[in-house]
């Protein structure tokens, strides 16, 4: 009985430059594409912030040094940091802090002012110093539904008068933490996380993409 031979893949150059092509394109797009959009949005955030006070360096340089003047692109970034620099100054002394509670009590009284400055001032104080324990630590939380799992931030510890200790958690959305829901949980429905608040953050803002090797939480065991 006669095996049946069988036959030989006939090398296809067109098929094989082709998969070549796919496989070297897209691991270049995996370098290039990261590369490309961080230069991007650092021109455009520098873009942004030296072309706030631009025009007046150049109106008031006209002014004094007479004739046209051509402007250096980063004087607008130094010349915001110096304003930001000497506000701090000012704000930090007791005159400087009482012409501040001036004016904060003037905007608090603009309607529509009121709502921008007092949520800028809330958002700032977050991320600020004074404000750097606002999350304290990444946990756990069951949400939406009873058996799945949401990651989310503690904000704040409230006590009541029974001895019960409840937690304001924070959960962010993804990819964009900057919303997302508040809620009040009983200490033992949150449980701890083995990362950081920044690996949690990485989380969250890749969908899932960058998550730890492995999850340790006793409720997740």
């Amino acid at each position: 009985m006669d095996i049946p031979q069988t036959k030989k893949r006939r090398f296809n150059p067109g098929w094989f430059l082709l998969n070549h092509l796919r496989r070297k394109l897209g691991a270049g797009l995996l370098v290039v594409v990261p590369i490309g959009l961080t230069l991007f949005i650092l021109r455009f955030l520098f873009n942004l912030a030296d072309g706030v006070l631009a025009p007046y360096i150049q109106k008031t340089a006209s002014f004094f040094l007479g004739g046209e003047y051509r402007y250096i692109p980063g004087l607008g970034m130094i010349a915001g940091v110096l304003v930001v620099y000497i506000t701090g100054i000012v704000a930090s002394n007791v005159f400087g802090s009482r012409m501040v509670s001036f004016g904060e009590s003037i905007m608090s009284r603009i309607p529509l002012v009121k709502s921008i400055y007092t949520s800028s001032k809330q958002f700032m104080q977050v991320f600020s110093k004074s404000g750097k324990n606002s999350f304290r630590k990444a946990v756990y939380v069951e949400f939406p539904m009873e058996g799945s799992f949401s990651i989310a931030f503690i904000t704040n510890s409230v006590a009541t008068a029974s001895g019960k200790t409840y937690y304001t958690v924070f959960i962010p959305t993804s990819p964009n933490p900057t919303s997302g829901y508040v809620l009040i949980l009983e200490e033992h429905r949150v449980y701890p996380t083995s990362f950081s608040v920044e690996e949690a953050m990485k989380v969250i803002m890749s969908g899932g993409m960058v998550a730890p090797e492995m999850i340790r939480a006793e409720k997740l065991q």
